[in-house]
């Protein structure tokens, strides 16, 4: 070992740092991840899953194009966390969105998450305490477990200061503006 490396100095990385770098790489090879109050969570939903999170993009599909947003499940940062989330279905507009590898999470008009037996703690707790923290004007969770669906609005620094729900399924979701519409939920 050469002198010049036995003295070198490092520099201290922050934790927040080094997740969200190994999170990333782990993105870019082809594994989807995400972290939740700093640990991982691989991403391997079931078709029943991909099924709910297609019929609830569909419902969104035409009003997104109208007010120029893109819809997807794209990488959200929480700056100042140890959170980096791929929701089921972000709305975002297309400006912001226009050649970015991710976004602040702040950014998103509408987060929906559609919980899964092994996440569904995080997605009705941890994700949207976030959510509503960081300003996320709409959140939408679709809870296959329980059959339900709850929209969260009026973001506060604990979470969201209005919930609508949990309605069944089969009960249809009236998103606010800027959306104005109605998602219907029978198939879910």
């Amino acid at each position: 070992m050469s002198a010049q490396h036995r003295h070198r100095e490092y520099l201290p990385v922050d934790r927040e740092t080094s997740l969200k770098f190994a999170v990333q790489r782990l993105n870019e090879s082809g594994v989807r991840a995400q972290l939740v109050e700093g640990e991982f969570e691989i991403m391997a939903p079931t078709w029943d899953h991909e099924n709910t999170v297609d019929l609830v993009r569909d419902g969104l599909a035409r009003r997104a194009r109208e007010l120029k947003c893109v819809k997807g499940s794209g990488n959200l940062d929480l700056p100042g966390t140890e959170n980096w989330y791929l929701p089921d279905i972000a709305i975002v507009p297309q400006e912001i969105a226009k050649g970015a590898t991710s976004l602040p999470v702040d950014e998103a008009l509408l987060v929906v998450e559609v919980t899964s037996e092994s996440n569904a703690a995080d997605d009705r707790v941890k994700k949207r305490r976030r959510y509503g923290q960081f300003g996320v004007p709409l959140h939408l969770l679709v809870d296959r477990v329980d059959g339900t669906w709850t929209l969260f609005s009026g973001p506060v620094h604990d979470g969201y200061a209005t919930e609508e729900g949990p309605h069944p399924f089969g009960t249809p979701v009236a998103l606010p503006e800027p959306f104005g519409i109605e998602i219907d939920t029978a198939g879910l």
